[in-house]
């Protein structure tokens, strides 16, 4: 359960890096996902997922 933790907190720390490093861009990126088809949005979700899960196999030494 503690690693769940720390992956949630790595995330933060993530998202927080790029609001704090680039404040503009990651709000041009959130107002284009705005103007996207939901399909769409899914599918980049999917992939992300995806990509995720397989690095994370990876990783762990899959």
């Amino acid at each position: 359960m503690s690693e769940l933790w720390a992956a949630l907190c790595l995330v933060a720390v993530i998202e927080g890096l790029f609001l704090f490093a680039a404040p503009g861009a990651w709000k041009r990126a959130a107002a284009q996902l705005l103007n996207l088809p939901d399909e769409h949005v899914r599918r980049i979700g999917g992939i992300v997922l995806a990509l995720g899960l397989v690095s994370l196999w990876l990783v762990r030494g899959g």
